[in-house]
């Protein structure tokens, strides 16, 4: 990414990586590979038709996208919820990223170091707090607000 500061505003996440279209087009082919991989399948045995339109409206949103998803399904307490007692291991949470980001390498997503960098630190993040919220009995703040994700930073107050 080479942003000319004194010209041009820092896009964020969203922009640069191409919004809602392109976010939606990683998440349909990812989730369209799952029925097919023998650690996630079972844990998405039961999505629904809309799934890869929420997570895709969710991870917009924490990147600097529309508030889409806070605004028509909950924002991050629901996302929260939709994680309590699914019981997650770090094995179906690695398989999540590394599935993920063969799409994305395939589909052509922006593979330049600061997007990368940004991208696959969320999606560290972020599957590591589905992990810890989905446990049994875990103590989590259903209430937690939407994270905000930028150039190499969490942005958002929530740490847990």
């Amino acid at each position: 990414m080479t942003i000319d500061a004194a010209t041009k505003p820092v896009p964020t996440v969203y922009e640069w990586m191409g919004g809602a279209p392109a976010l939606e087009k990683l998440f349909s082919e990812f989730y369209g590979r799952v029925p097919n991989d023998a650690l996630l399948a079972p844990i998405f045995a039961n999505m629904s038709k809309h799934h890869v339109a929420h997570v895709a409206a969710f991870v917009g949103e924490v990147f600097g996208g529309p508030k889409v998803y806070t605004e028509s399904h909950g924002g991050h307490p629901n996302m929260i919820r939709h994680h309590l007692g699914k019981s997650l291991n770090d094995t179906q949470r690695k398989r999540w990223i590394e599935l993920l980001l063969e799409c994305a390498d395939e589909l052509g997503v922006k593979d330049d170091p600061e997007f990368r960098s940004a991208f696959v630190a969320y999606l560290e993040w972020g599957t590591r707090l589905a992990v810890i919220n989905s446990a049994p009995g875990a103590d989590v703040t259903e209430d937690a607000p939407m994270p905000a994700w930028g150039w190499g930073e969490a942005k958002g107050p929530y740490i847990p």
